[in-house]
């Protein structure tokens, strides 16, 4: 685009715009202008107007032309846009990102002693829920510690575990995480062969509308503070620690599966007593635990006292579907509680069946003495 703009007169070094050259000045970006004066092949002087500026695409800039008439030419290039990143959105103000790491080995932890050795680490609580601690490492700087500060960016990370067995892990990074759950293992019990892990992401952006924003496998909030680690750690722990008790409902399930058809190619079945009672026991002890240790049915302190953070536990409710899980995990083990009494109920009737012969052979053996006993006198007393 070549734009020509003529100045009013020579006398006066300050060209005057109109009302329109002023308006494109005026939206114009902010350009860098080098003047000079060069010779001229005529005698007469120039002019002080006789400048001609260009417009320079690869910097910005206005290189100067010296001209023999009283107008400048401005060559006017727009700038060129680059597509690369199109299909991306650039938040100016987007913090980086918090990972999140849950994990599930033991089914159970001492708090006690896990706070008594890292006494300068604990977090003091602010509501009454004594299954779980905060430990925070790293920076102690009070700026990163208040109510309304962040750990975007910064070299604190904060650790919250559970009685549980669940350990949630907030912005540590991937070489330190071994570190920090032997921390926990020195104070676990019920060690599992597997251990369970689940991820997710927390995002900080100042100037959202919203207090908060949810997404695929993230949560975007104005900030995240202490209270709001506590509130998404307690989703993230009952979330990997039901998804530890619904497998072992599974495999019970499985087991009563097989039976069941072994049970319709033979007619009949196979199990011991003791191994049965160790079923029933198992499955109680897996639905109290998720009803009592993990409190998956209790509303968090912290969701009661302040709507923003009710608004984050009810979202990470439904994001991990812990409702939806447990009342899947509760129809099993109605369908495995169903089997036991069925199985019960058919060895009760064996045991039943098998006093009743006992009885017989032992009315049939009377009935054979006494008769011994009647023929005997009889071949006496001939």
């Amino acid at each position: 685009m070549l734009t020509i703009i003529s100045l009013s007169s020579s006398a006066n070094p300050n060209p005057i715009f109109s009302p329109l050259q002023q308006q494109l000045r005026k939206n114009s970006p902010t350009f860098t202008v080098n003047t000079c004066r060069s010779s001229h092949s005529s005698s007469s002087p120039i002019s002080p107007a006789s400048y001609g500026y260009y417009f320079s695409s690869s910097s910005n800039s206005i290189v100067t032309r010296c001209s023999s008439h009283s107008a400048y030419v401005v060559d006017t290039v727009e700038p060129e846009v680059d597509d690369s990143n199109s299909d991306g959105v650039i938040e100016e103000d987007m913090k980086p990102s918090i990972p999140v790491r849950a994990y599930f080995f033991s089914t159970s932890v001492n708090l006690r002693t896990l706070v008594d050795q890292n006494r300068h680490n604990f977090i003091p609580p602010t509501s009454r829920m004594t299954n779980y601690v905060v430990l925070r490492f790293g920076s102690t700087k009070p700026e990163l510690i208040g109510s309304g500060a962040t750990i975007s960016g910064s070299d604190c990370c904060y650790m919250v575990v559970f009685q549980y067995g669940s350990v949630v892990l907030f912005n540590v990074r991937d070489q330190e995480i071994d570190g920090y759950l032997k921390i926990v293992e020195m104070h676990a019990s019920g060690s599992l062969p597997e251990m369970r892990k689940d991820e997710y992401e927390v995002k900080e952006k100042p100037t959202l509308d919203t207090w908060m924003q949810g997404g695929l496998d993230h949560i975007m909030l104005q900030y995240l503070n202490i209270d709001g680690i506590r509130t998404i750690g307690s989703v993230l722990g009952q979330s990997i620690a039901l998804d530890y008790y619904v497998r072992q409902v599974d495999e019970m399930v499985g087991e009563f599966t097989d039976i069941n058809s072994g049970m319709a190619k033979t007619g009949t079945f196979r199990m011991k007593r003791k191994k049965l009672f160790q079923l029933v026991g198992k499955a109680n002890s897996n639905l109290a635990d998720v009803i009592l240790k993990l409190g998956l049915f209790e509303r968090s302190d912290i969701a009661w006292k302040d709507a923003k953070y009710a608004q984050i536990w009810e979202y990470m409710r439904d994001e991990f579907e812990l409702t939806q899980r447990f009342a899947s995990l509760d129809f099993k083990l109605k369908f495995v509680e169903h089997n036991i009494r069925f199985l019960q109920e058919i060895l009760q009737n064996r045991k039943s069946d098998f006093y009743e012969w006992v009885i017989i052979i032992l009315i049939g053996a009377e009935i054979l003495i006494s008769v011994y006993d009647i023929t005997h006198k009889s071949v006496t007393s001939l």
